[in-house]
Order: structure tokens, then sequence, then C-alpha cells
């Protein structure tokens, strides 16, 4: 009976918690009506101002995945008080991978020009991406030709990766083994090793001023064990401040989807590095 209690007042203050969240949905961040450049912008419904914005851009290899999955993750942050904007961008076969990071450039275009309509300070911006998506965000981040096609100077405050792979695709696809998913990422990054070259954010790595959240799952891909802490070397070698986490039992997948519960301690360590960096 206690027990039972309990998870009535756990669900009643959740649904509590929801209310007090809004959401803006499919707003689109490229003049176009495309479905694929649309995003979702989640905040807490307060009299708070200038609060910190979390970008988050999602992974499925560069071929699936939805912003629409994500709506625990934004209601999650902005409970948290951060304003959380989750994007669309196009998806291969349709779209190459300097065709999507140009576009996810162009969402954070859009979240610096508009987000104080959301209570929340362009001044405050966070990006963070879990699996090909982190491959995105660190590479708009990393590559300056990617803001500069945007036409603004990289606004980014802080990166959050989450069990990133591709860091070195040059790497990943010379040794990886020709199986479906080496064949699924070719419609991406074509056949051709000079683009896997260009395609890898740790070829850029003296570029990258902003400090570093780094996560991975102790089950995950050899790849992502291997280029994860790398990254993480250079970026102290180069005195950029990063933190790196390693996830005992987690493997690819689980590393987002246990975000799902608000209390997962990577909110925390999230929440924790975005207000220290913030400040």
């Amino acid at each position: 009976m206690i027990k039972y209690l309990v998870l009535v007042m756990l669900l009643f203050q959740t649904i509590l918690s929801s209310a007090q969240v809004k959401t803006a949905k499919n707003i689109n961040y490229a003049g176009n009506a495309e479905e694929k450049n649309t995003l979702n912008i989640y905040y807490k419904n307060d009299s708070i101002k200038n609060k910190p914005v979390l970008i988050f851009i999602h992974g499925g290899s560069w071929s699936s995945g939805k912003k629409e999955t994500y709506w625990w993750l934004g209601r999650n942050f902005a409970r948290k008080g951060i304003v959380t904007v989750i994007i669309n961008y196009p998806l291969a076969p349709n779209a190459e991978y300097q065709k999507m990071a140009n576009d996810c450039a162009l969402a954070v275009k859009w979240v610096k020009e508009n987000i104080s309509d959301y209570s929340a300070s362009q001044e405050k911006i966070f990006v963070m991406g879990h699996s090909a998506g982190a491959h995105l965000v660190e590479l708009i981040n990393a590559d300056p030709k990617y803001f500069q096609h945007a036409g603004i100077k990289n606004p980014i405050k802080g990166m959050i990766l989450n069990d990133p792979f591709g860091l070195d695709i040059y790497e990943y696809l010379t040794e990886a083994e020709k199986d479906n998913y080496y064949y699924d990422f070719l419609r991406t990054f074509t056949d051709k090793p000079a683009v896997w070259k260009l395609a890898s954010p740790l070829d850029y790595v003296n570029n990258i001023k902003n400090p570093h959240l780094l996560f991975y799952g102790s089950k995950t891909y050899d790849a992502i064990k291997i280029q994860t802490p790398r990254l993480y070397e250079k970026l102290k070698a180069n005195n950029i401040p990063v933190e790196i986490k390693e996830v005992k039992g987690k493997s690819h997948v689980p590393m987002i989807s246990q975000m799902i519960f608000g209390g997962n301690n990577l909110y925390k360590d999230i929440v924790a590095f975005i207000k220290k960096t913030s400040s």
C-alpha cells in the first residue's frame, strides 16, 4: 500500500511539473516549408529570464531519427530551468553530411536570433548530440566553414557529447568491417577517403575553444571507446576545459534512452556543467 501511494505521488508530481512546461512545435529554422528543417522548443512557464538554452541533435546513423522521439528530453531539461530546442535535420540518402551540418548550423543561428522570445539568453547556447548527432555538433563546432556558411560567428558556449560516433569517421571507415552499417554510412560520407577526412571532427580539434562534457558507455562500440578519450586528451593538451565520464554498464542506445527518467545522473552532470560554464 505504501509503495502504491509513493507511485501515485510521483505520478502526480510528474503531471504537475509537466503542466509547467510549454512547447512551441514545428518552427522552421531555414526559411522554407520543409519538415526536415523544423524544431521544437520546451520551456518552463515562469518569470525567470535569461535562462541557458540547450540544443539537442539526435542520432540515428545519419539516416533515421526525428525530434518528436525526444520530447521527454525537452521536458526534463525544461523542468530543470534549461530552455531546450530539439531539431530535425535532413537525412541520408537524401542528404550527405555537409548538408546535414549546414542545416544544423542554421538551426543554431535561428536559436541565437530568436531564443530570447522564450526567456533564454543568446549568450548561453549549449549544444548536445548523441551518436551521429554528436558527430554533427562537433563538426559544426570545430570546422569553421559551417558557421561561416550560416553567416555568423560560432555562438556555442559549451558542448555535451553523449556516446559520440564518427569523431574520426576516416579511421572508422578505413578499418571497419564492411557490413550493412558500413554501406549505410557511405550514403552519408561517399566512398571517397578524402571526404572521410574532411568529415572527421578530430581533424579540426585545434579550432575548438569552448568547454566540453563527454560521456561514453562502458559497453558501447569500440570506436566510441577509442575516439572519445582521444578527443578528451587532445582538448586537455590544448588547455580547453573538458570533463569525461565513462558510464558503467551502458551500451550505445541506452546512453540516451536512460535519460527518459528525469532523475538520471546524466542530468545532474549536464546541469552542473551548464551552470558552471554559464557563470
